[in-house]
């Protein structure tokens, strides 16, 4: 795969690089990282959400350059921003998450390595240990397979757990059965059969057809770890509950980018009521349909504490490696404190919803 921004990757925003990456796939692929489930509802809403916020400055406030720095689930980071666990990772760049991995560390951030990825655990904490602090898991298959995981898991280092919880199946998505596209397991199968993985099945665990999963069952198993865990997926209220009464350090908010249950409301809508009942209980991660440093900024004011990046981060890949998922970095990092800077906040403890105001008289 050929990555049309390496040679000017220094020079490009993140528009640019999104669009060039994107040039250069496959129609297959192209619809695989674009799409989402059913009528993609939901995927337009995350953006359109957005879009409904305004800022409010507070001008002459005599703030110095902001503060990005903050710390999530024990783990320092110099902005507040994490790379996501998208699987399949090898398809848009060789390097896969070992290239996501070093630019996040050289960032000074932190990511969250994949269970579906084309690279063991193992083997993407050795690119930079101390850029994927955070590691995913489902769960899915037996209460015996998922031990066996967790146990894996933990010998490879991690700081932190996070359990996707919003896929016992992969949602239906038009744009994959139109193109008869599922991507190779040589691209999904890094932390199974071979390799330095548990020997589980990839497909009997994630084939939708496995035991019933609950939060009492999820409690229980969670409790022979001693790591802090993050639920990911949680777009109610009741389920931000059942997750803190199972032990959860964290709540994600998040629909998926709109890949699973189409008809899902945006993120961002429900964060400020999940952030509101979980009132400090949990720290909160925040994904889905985030663009730009404007994005994050309003994410942040609406009650996360930090955003995850998963689409933008692949763009960066794609466009140049380890260097383009830099480049997404530095620009997020400087477009923040350039927006933080204007509206007059000094640091992202002074960020809150006073800063924003709905542009939607209906809101």
């Amino acid at each position: 795969m050929t990555h049309p921004l390496a040679a000017t990757t220094h020079d490009a925003t993140l528009g640019d690089i999104h669009a060039a990456a994107l040039e250069s796939l496959p129609l297959d692929v192209h619809d695989y990282l674009e799409g989402g489930a059913g009528e993609e509802w939901t995927l337009r809403r995350n953006r359109e959400a957005f879009a409904e916020w305004g800022f409010v400055p507070r001008l002459m406030s005599g703030r110095p350059t902001p503060d990005l720095r903050t710390v999530f689930m024990g783990v320092p980071l110099r902005m507040p921003i994490l790379t996501g666990p998208f699987g399949v990772d090898t398809l848009f760049h060789p390097e896969g998450q070992k290239a996501v991995a070093r630019a996040a560390a050289r960032s000074g951030i932190s990511g969250m390595a994949p269970e579906a990825g084309s690279y063991s655990y193992a083997e993407v904490r050795r690119a930079a240990p101390d850029g994927m602090a955070f590691g995913q898991l489902h769960p899915v298959g037996s209460e015996d397979a998922f031990i066996r995981r967790l146990a894996h898991f933990e010998d490879c280092g991690f700081r932190a757990l996070v359990v996707t919880c919003d896929t016992p199946t992969a949602g239906w998505r038009e744009r994959n059965r139109r193109n008869g596209y599922t991507p190779p397991h040589a691209v999904t199968g890094g932390n199974f059969t071979g390799g330095e993985g548990t020997g589980d099945a990839f497909a009997d665990l994630f084939g939708g057809s496995g035991p019933a999963w609950t939060w009492e069952k999820l409690a229980r198993l969670m409790s022979g770890t001693s790591l802090p865990w993050m639920a990911k997926g949680i777009t109610t209220v009741p389920d931000a509950e059942a997750a803190i009464a199972a032990g959860a350090s964290a709540i994600g908010v998040s629909n998926h980018g709109g890949r699973q249950l189409d008809g899902l409301p945006a993120a961002l809508d429900v964060l400020p009521e999940i952030a509101d009942a979980v009132g400090g209980r949990a720290q909160i991660a925040f994904d889905s349909g985030v663009r730009r440093g404007s994005d994050v900024v309003k994410a942040l004011a609406l009650g996360a504490d930090v955003v995850v990046l998963g689409r933008l981060a692949i763009y960066g890949l794609i466009a140049d490696g380890e260097a383009g998922v830099t480049r997404v970095l530095g620009l997020l990092s400087g477009e923040m404190a350039n927006i933080l800077t204007l509206l007059g906040c000094a640091a992202l403890t002074d960020l809150d919803r006073g800063f924003l105001r709905p542009l939607r008289q209906s809101r």
